[in-house]
């Protein structure tokens, strides 16, 4: 297949492209990069730039190849082009990134996010760049003030609830493990990730359950305090089932107390919406039903197949969208 390809591209390759043909091509050559053919990708976006040399798209593409296939030479001399031509995006600041950190340019990559994010103060991208430059280095501190800080500004930007949701696993802050990593698989609902995010959240909910709320600090936060009154008995028994319902009790005092009025808050509407149209139990069901007991969760499905279908055809139909300005984590 490979072969037929390169021979189709040898033989366009002295015909001109108009617009649409060029924008088609973009798109084989993009679909070619992400199914990890780098060597038809490279034909064909050097197809493109011969007729387009200027084509600045496909110019942060070719970019981020030639990233792939570990040209950083070729990367950065190009995106370093593109940036003094400032034609640079959010992208190419990232890309740039990359190649920096690939060869341990960990100066130069962080005076390059310091520049990419005085041009683009609100990037989640960028904030997440800069902080996997210091998770690298393991300034892990440093790393989480910066996913943090791209909550906070760009709040649907999904990569920083995760690596956040992850680092507050490690240093034992349930709530908060919580919290980002249901927004998590809110925002990308259908990836590796996602599983993996609903095996962190399942693990801080046994902390609270088996050991009796650890990880709240001892603040004034009303999330942590409000979590730790509605989840913090103990439990020797743990079920998609148990969790239904005591998420479903935070949920109902957080909404009685009028809590939601001083914090009002995405995720909690999200959820007293499902409590309200009946599809709460199946939500946390896709959540932590597999996760804890397959063949019971099977047994669930099968006994609840309306309320499964309903739950899954409003959340295929939906896009989950976070507010800026509900940022507490302070």
């Amino acid at each position: 297949m490979k072969f037929f390809f390169s021979v189709f591209l040898f033989l366009f390759s002295s015909i001109s492209l108009n617009a649409q043909q060029s924008n088609d091509l973009h798109k084989t050559a993009k679909s070619l990069m992400y199914e990890g053919d780098y060597e038809n990708a490279n034909l064909v976006f050097n197809k493109i730039l011969a007729n387009e040399p200027n084509n600045n798209e496909a110019l942060k593409d070719f970019a981020y190849l030639l990233y792939l296939k570990r040209d950083f030479a070729k990367s950065i001399e190009l995106t370093k082009k593109i940036i003094t031509d400032s034609l640079a995006d959010e992208k190419c600041y990232q890309v740039l990134g990359l190649n920096y950190k690939a060869i341990a340019m960990y100066a130069d990559c962080e005076k390059l996010y310091k520049q990419a994010l005085s041009k683009y103060p609100s990037s989640g991208i960028l904030y997440n760049e800069f902080a996997d430059l210091f998770l690298i280095q393991k300034k892990n501190t440093d790393a989480i003030k910066y996913w943090e800080k791209g909550i906070e500004l760009d709040p649907n930007y999904a990569a920083n609830y995760y690596n956040a949701s992850l680092y507050y696993k490690k240093t034992n802050q349930v709530f908060w493990t919580i919290i980002y990593g249901e927004i998590f698989i809110n925002l990308e609902s259908y990836t590796v990730k996602t599983a993996e995010i609903k095996e962190t959240i399942l693990d801080a909910y046994k902390k609270i359950l088996y050991l009796g709320s650890p990880g709240f600090s001892a603040t004034n936060n009303l999330f942590e305090k409000t979590a730790s009154a509605v989840l913090g008995s103990n439990t020797d028994i743990l079920s998609a089932d148990l969790l239904n319902a005591i998420r479903t009790k935070f949920i109902l005092s957080w909404f009685y107390n009028k809590s939601n009025e001083k914090f009002a808050f995405r995720l909690f509407d999200q959820q007293r919406f499902l409590i309200r149209e009946g599809m709460f139990d199946a939500y946390n069901q896709w959540i932590f039903g597999i996760a804890i007991n397959p063949v019971k969760y099977k047994e669930w499905a099968d006994l609840h197949k309306q309320e499964v279908s309903n739950f899954k055809q409003f959340q295929e139909g939906r896009v989950f969208k976070l507010i800026t300005g509900q940022y507490y984590k302070k």
